[in-house]
């Protein structure tokens, strides 16, 4: 028997499920961030309200990485922003609806950087997913889901909102390094630990220096981790 507690978050998980339907969404996870906030870039009187994260993604067209083979382009930049930006308008109506509800919610921009210095956002989209049983920080340093690879962008939208969270997956990248020989600067390594950030940040710099894209991306590795994983 479910307890009346237990039976309120279930229902409540229904009811943002079926709101998130209507954007047709591809992932859906709920974390809880309670440890995790700690790290975010927010005041710590708005980290304090909020024990839950709903994070959400939509996947990248398959077509439009078919674009990409040496360097990012500007399809694949153009539709990089398209997705960010209606993942953006899905968190806000999504923190509406749950603040009509009479709780609260806060939508962290799916693509926004606050420290260029030390390339910081608020929080880190992929770690919430993680937390949220999306998937895993995989070679590549990116979120890495069973089904979908890495192909997805997400967003995150922190609430009050009773929900049960979600377990973090107890898996990895296993056998498959597809990854390894397609990162244009040797970033990506066996283990993910061994990620070299500066060395990705320097190609994907000079990728914008010479003008491909106006924005420090790549879409290489996305492109290659495309699930399912090699076991």
């Amino acid at each position: 028997m479910l307890t009346k507690k237990k039976e309120i978050e279930k229902l409540n998980k229904e009811r943002i499920f079926n709101f998130l339907q209507s954007w047709d969404i591809d992932l859906f996870g709920i974390a809880d961030i309670r440890e995790a906030r700690k790290d975010f870039n927010l005041n710590e009187s708005i980290k304090s309200l909020f024990p839950l994260a709903i994070v959400v993604a939509k996947r990248v067209l398959s077509s439009v990485l078919e674009d990409i083979y040496d360097h990012p382009t500007q399809l694949y930049f153009h539709h990089y922003r398209q997705l960010n930006n209606e993942l953006d308008r899905l968190a806000l109506r999504l923190a509406s609806f749950i603040e009509k509800e009479g709780y609260q919610a806060l939508p962290i921009p799916a693509s926004q950087i606050i420290d260029w210095k030390n390339q910081k956002a608020h929080l880190s989209h992929k770690k919430i997913g993680q937390l949220a049983g999306l998937g895993w920080i995989g070679r590549n340093n990116l979120l890495v889901n069973p089904h979908l690879g890495s192909r997805f962008r997400l967003v995150t939208i922190l609430t009050n909102f009773p929900l049960p969270p979600d377990s973090p997956l107890d898996s990895d990248c296993g056998q498959c390094f597809r990854c390894l020989s397609v990162c244009p600067s040797g970033a990506i390594h066996e283990t993910p630990a061994n990620f070299n950030h500066l060395a990705c940040f320097e190609k994907l710099d000079e990728f914008r220096k010479k003008g491909l894209v106006s924005q420090h991306i790549c879409g290489l590795c996305v492109k290659a981790c495309s699930g399912p994983i090699e076991r």
